[in-house]
């Protein structure tokens, strides 16, 4: 098992939820983050950290996220690490309550 980045996360890309993983298992894309479920050792310190509630263990996300299982797995695979926490992007307020934001993801 592993956590999970949703679709809540694009277009805000907070980055709370880095400085806390042990392991480094964030991976930054141009407008949100993956967590590599290589990298995942499940202790779910980044879940409280995530101001949009983005991330789930991959047993409980939602059922209409569940395709952000398999893409972060691969965008993991191709997007650089992070390990430091950075600004948001600039209006990552505006973006945060907005819902039904696939079509935003920058890959």
């Amino acid at each position: 098992m592993t956590f999970v980045v949703t679709e809540a996360c694009i277009r805000c890309k907070y980055t709370d939820c880095v400085d806390v993983c042990p392991v480094d298992a964030f991976c930054e894309g141009p407008n949100f983050l993956v967590i590599d479920p290589d990298q995942c050792i499940d202790c779910a310190v980044c879940v409280p950290e995530c101001p949009v509630n983005a991330i789930f263990a991959e047993e409980d996300v939602p059922a209409d996220q569940q395709d952000f299982t398999p893409l972060n797995a691969e965008l993991a695979r191709v997007w650089k690490p992070i390990t430091r926490t950075k600004k948001a992007l600039a209006d990552a307020d505006t973006w945060a309550p907005v819902t039904d934001k696939r079509a935003q993801l920058e890959r």
